[in-house]
């Protein structure tokens, strides 16, 4: 396997996974890909674009290489009794669409109720990270932040919110322009109480 692809996609998550192509495979593929397409891979200007391809790939698609329990295996307990809702708004992420590999970007909005100790604000952002650097459903990628958190946390509850815009509908397709696709899940407190859910949306719109 050629090093330099090693270093960004690790082992595949699933042994039934096809071996990895090296990076020169992919960069052969990208060529395919640009010559299927109508033009001509050997043009100056696109001489170099499977070698960036395979580059962007290894950024785009990192979270196959990231672990969730890893970046919220750190908690505080010492705060002082806080035992409220944690609430993270407006966290940005860009995903691709894993039936089209087109991009969907958006917003994620997550909140708990503590139980045993609270994680560093900025983890959250990284969570969503994890799941939104590969190929994803909107529905999916929703499952599984709220699944890490619970995991990992062990919350009173849990609720998570994206709200996303997808170009395989805005570029093709329908092309619908301006369309967003809201999911949201909710576990333990958050599923049982309706005021904890409407607690959960007002402070989403709160501006």
């Amino acid at each position: 396997m050629d090093a330099s692809i090693k270093s960004v996609f690790p082992a595949p998550l699933s042994s039934t996974a096809l071996p990895r192509p090296t990076r020169e495979e992919a960069e052969a593929a990208v060529r395919t890909l640009i010559a299927w397409a109508g033009d001509d891979p050997n043009r100056e200007g696109l001489l170099e674009t499977p070698s960036r391809v395979a580059k962007a790939y290894g950024e785009l698609f990192a979270g196959y290489g990231q672990d969730a329990k890893e970046i919220l295996s750190k908690t505080f307990r010492e705060v002082g009794g806080y035992d409220d809702i944690v609430f993270v708004r407006d966290i940005p992420f860009y995903a691709h669409c894993e039936h089209h590999m087109v991009p969907f970007y958006g917003k994620a909005h997550i909140a708990y109720l503590p139980h045993d100790g609270v994680v560093g604000l900025s983890k959250l952002a990284r969570l969503v990270e994890v799941f939104a650097r590969r190929l994803q459903t909107q529905e999916t990628m929703t499952a599984q932040i709220i699944d890490a958190i619970n995991e990992n946390l062990n919350p009173r509850g849990a609720a998570v919110m994206l709200e996303a815009e997808h170009m395989c509908m805005t570029m093709r397709g329908v092309r619908a322009h301006d369309v967003k696709t809201i999911t949201h899940r909710f576990t333990g407190v958050f599923a049982e109480d309706r005021i904890e859910q409407d607690r959960f949306f007002v402070m989403i719109n709160r501006r």
